[in-house]
């Protein structure tokens, strides 16, 4: 007999594994084939194709009471087991063993609360009569222990069930729990795995009364063959009293059938007498559809004919033009009391056009003679009131900065400055903002030539303002020009101390950037939007410029009329438009600004750091599209600026340049103290980012000063090394304090110092060199020779004899301290800096000591025998002088 697939404990693992639940545990699991039933018209009952499931029981403790579920578990793609069914054993009502199933192993499950009652429950198979027996078995005893209630059993004997436990009951077993979904434990104790039997269907004291029965029954019988044929003949019996009992019952069969007959006969007078009635419907049934359909079609035309007439109706009032809108359209007045009665007309010309226009009038109707000839009227009424009212806006804005240009009040005068106030000019141009706007929905390239036409005129008014502007600021700053040559090599080396206060030349200049870079602003932003562009705006909220705060709260009143049109639709080319107008509406203002720049330059050039830094706060500050000009005009500020200071520089450079031909001296240079006055000024000068420009003027000064130095030592090479480690040392001392917050400072600073090391150690050696010459030069003509000679042998060579040696050492060191104190004197002959001479002298010292320590050593190596004076002897000697 093959396995039950009730002991694969894998089959236990993997329904485990797919529930996932630690707190549920399994009782039993099984494989099934599951199907459906259906009956068919033969009343034969048919089966759907199977497929593969496993019934798995499972049990959950909540505290004292415990739930029995019925899983049902399908096999995945793959090959998984996973949860397809949940039922709960206490909504379980009904075990049915199918009996047409002449195998014995399918049955059904019937659970009281299933939604739909109509469809035939699932119906299980099970692979042999023992696998059904040993799964409905567990489920009936759980059914009794947990929930205390069995369902209804049909299709199995109850006692044919028992008798199978009781023969079956070592084999039957049931893990009672997985723990945590570990593997199984195979120990456990045969007590907990076997299903308890003792509880059965049918009690202890009721199978011994059936088994007394049955034995009563059969006492006496001796063999099977003997008790079959008393069955067969009592049941051969039992049939001749069922046939004699119908036979007696003969009469009333009689009479039944006399009643059916007559019952027969009024039925099929009943179906004549329907069969005429159905007719006569028929007939009846056929005119009433008639007189529906011709109703219908009267009630369908009426509906029709009020639709035209209501449509016609509309089509009508669209083509109406109301008298008082076409006397405004050809003929009004575009005064401020009129415009109301403008715009009134405005809308309803512009609604008018769009109503006539698909998809808004049925495609229909575009073809009819009265719509075609309303379409005309309206584009003449549109071409009329656009030529009139833009004809009206050009001399409007002509006549208004006329008139303020008439004005003197408005601009600057002697001994007083004005501040630019545009504020009545947007009120009065704010009463046709709409007008604009309904031009540009009736007529886009109607705006071009007014765009032109406001930039025109405003562009008069602006230039005025800001020449006079200009004009007065310059004339009312009191600063006295700069005359000092900052690196001029025949000035003074004190000059610069004294220069004059210049503050209120940068001054002036930021005061013409506050005032009119808002302005501008102001003027490209209320032009974007009075002109209908479609771009962002200029100035963020809250960023209100002084002494034009109402220029910011400009309500134009368009943004009711077309909400469509809003920003977010601007595009590249209305954008390039806008910046093109602005073009118009600002150029020529810049020259006025290069005035003021070329004006504090003339004073103090220097003032070109200030002026750049704060024009470069401006230029970081204009982020928005739109004002493309005031950006380029800040810009071109920033590089006449930068010009006008390299410039400065250049000329600067020149005087430097001037030095190497015209001036042989030693001794510090005359424009080394002055870079580091120049350096100190221009950083008090530093303005926000100007950084950059100073530098870069710090690496041209500094790169023509040290070419230049090298260049005047290079005219007497026999002090050019002094000439040079004075220089960069003053250069050093001069900018130490810079050096150490400026950090382009800091690398020319350390340049210098590597330049004076290099510088001090020639002179040094040179110094050295003329006293001692003899002395290190048999020293290293010693160490030449070691490369190829071996040390032994060195005191062989001609030249380099002992006897060479005490003669050298006799008159290089007989008198030593005498050509100590030569040196030192030489050392400061042609110094100038005499604060430099303690410092040389100890690097001197130090540079004859480390000579004089090779030299020792080559000769103990080479004539170990010799006695020279020691370094601590020479150095006590140094140390006393």
């Amino acid at each position: 007999m093959a396995k039950s697939s009730a002991d694969d404990i894998e089959l236990r693992r993997a329904c485990v594994s797919a529930i996932d639940d630690p707190t549920q545990k399994i009782i039993i699991s099984i494989r099934v084939s599951m199907s459906r039933g259906i009956f068919t018209k033969s009343s034969k009952l048919g089966h759907q194709m199977a497929k593969p499931r496993v019934l798995a029981l499972f049990t959950q403790s909540k505290g004292h009471s415990t739930t029995a579920f019925l899983r049902v578990l399908k096999y995945s793609t793959g090959g998984v087991l996973e949860p397809a069914k949940l039922y709960k054993l206490k909504h379980l009502s009904k075990v049915e063993v199918i009996t047409n199933d002449p195998s014995g192993c399918m049955f059904t499950l019937g659970f009281d609360n299933l939604r739909s009652q109509s469809v035939a429950p699932p119906q299980w198979t099970m692979r042999s009569i023992d696998d059904r027996n040993r799964l409905l078995l567990c489920i009936l005893n759980i059914c009794r222990d947990v929930l205390g209630h069995l369902p209804k059993v049909v299709g199995i004997d109850v006692v044919e069930m028992a008798l199978w436990a009781k023969e079956n009951r070592p084999s039957v077993s049931t893990p009672r729990n997985v723990q945590d979904g570990g593997p199984v434990a195979f120990a456990v104790p045969e007590t907990e795995l076997k299903v308890n039997f003792e509880k059965e269907l049918v009690s202890q004291a009721e199978e011994e009364e059936m088994e007394a029965l049955l034995g009563s029954y059969v006492m006496g019988i001796g063999d099977a063959e003997a008790f079959s044929e008393r069955l067969k003949r009592e049941l051969q019996a039992l049939e001749a009293a069922n046939v004699h009992a119908i036979l007696e019952n003969e009469p009333l069969m009689d009479e039944v059938m006399q009643g059916l007959e007559s019952a027969t006969i009024c039925v099929e007078d009943m179906d004549e007498w329907l069969a005429t009635f159905n007719v006569k419907l028929r007939h009846m049934r056929e005119d009433i559809e008639s007189i529906e359909t011709r109703n219908n079609m009267l009630v369908m035309q009426s509906v029709n004919n009020k639709c035209v007439i209501e449509e016609l109706d509309k089509l009508l009032e669209r083509l109406c033009v109301p008298s008082e809108y076409a006397a405004s359209l050809t003929g009004g007045s575009f005064d401020e009391a009129r415009m109301l009665q403008n715009v009134e007309a405005c809308e309803w010309l512009t609604s008018a056009l769009h109503g006539i226009e698909a998809p808004n009038l049925d495609p229909a109707y575009a073809n009819m003679r009265a719509v075609k000839e309303k379409r005309a009227e309206l584009e003449k009424l549109k071409s009329t009131f656009v030529r009139r009212a833009s004809e009206f806006l050009r001399n409007y804005f002509s006549s208004l900065v006329d008139f303020m240009i008439s004005d003197k009040s408005y601009f600057s005068q002697r001994g007083q400055l004005k501040r630019p106030d545009h504020a009545d000019l947007r009120y009065k141009c704010r009463t046709y903002a709409r007008l604009l706007q309904h031009l540009k929905s009736l007529d886009k390239n109607s705006l071009g030539p007014l765009r032109k036409a406001y930039c025109s005129s405003l562009n008069l008014l602006l230039r005025r303002e800001a020449r006079e502007f200009a004009n007065e600021l310059r004339a009312s700053t009191k600063a006295s020009r700069n005359p000092t040559v900052w690196l001029e090599g025949s000035t003074g080396s004190g000059q610069n101390a004294n220069a004059t206060d210049t503050s209120t030349v940068s001054d002036a200049y930021a005061k013409m950037l506050t005032i009119f870079i808002p302005l501008l602003v102001d003027e490209s932003s209320f032009f974007a939007h009075f002109m209908c562009f479609e771009v962002p705006t200029l100035v963020p909220p809250g960023g209100v410029a002084d002494g034009n705060k109402a220029g910011y709260n400009d309500d134009l009143g368009i943004m009711d009329i077309n909400e469509n049109d809003s920003k977010s639709g601007k595009t590249s080319a209305e954008l390039a438009a806008l910046n093109e107008s602005l073009q118009d509406l600002l150029n020529g203002i810049q020259e006025d600004f290069y005035a003021v720049v070329d004006w504090a330059y003339k004073i103090d050039p220097l003032r070109c750091i200030s002026m750049h830094g704060i024009t470069e706060r401006y230029l970081s500050g204009q982020k928005a599209d739109a004002a493309g000009f005031v950006r380029l005009l800040l810009g071109n500020l920033k590089s006449r600026i930068s010009v006008q200071f390299s410039r400065f520089v250049d000329e600067a450079c020149h005087e430097l340049e001037r030095n190497e031909r015209t001036i042989r001296q030693m001794g510090v240079l005359s424009y080394i103290p002055r870079f580091a006055t120049l350096a100190t000024q221009m950083e008090q000068y530093i303005s926000g980012q100007s950084r950059d420009l100073v530098d870069q003027s710090y690496t041209t000064f500094v790169g023509i000063m040290f070419v230049t130095l090298e260049k005047i030592a290079q005219t007497d090479p026999k002090y050019a090394d002094m000439f040079l480690l004075e220089n960069y040392a003053a250069f050093q001392n001069s900018l130490y304090e810079l050096a150490n917050i400026v950090p382009i400072l800091a690398k020319f600073y350390h340049q210098a110092s590597e330049a004076y090391e290099q510088a001090c150690t020639r002179h040094i050696s040179m110094i050295i060199y003329y006293q001692f010459e003899r002395l290190f030069q048999f020293a290293r003509r010693i160490e030449d020779l070691m490369f190829t000679v071996p040390p032994e042998e060195i005191p062989f060579q001609l030249g380099l004899s002992k006897m060479d040696l005490r003669k050298m050492l006799k008159s290089s060191l007989s008198g030593v301290d005498q050509s100590i104190a030569l040196m030192y004197k030489k050392l400061q002959k042609n110094l100038v800096s005499e604060e430099l001479l303690p410092s040389l002298w100890d690097k001197c010292k130090k540079e004859f000591l480390d000579m004089y320590e090779g030299f020792a050593q080559l000769v103990a190596k080479i004539y170990p025998t010799e006695n020279i004076p020691s370094v601590a002897e020479m150095r006590e000697l140094l140390a006393s002088l």
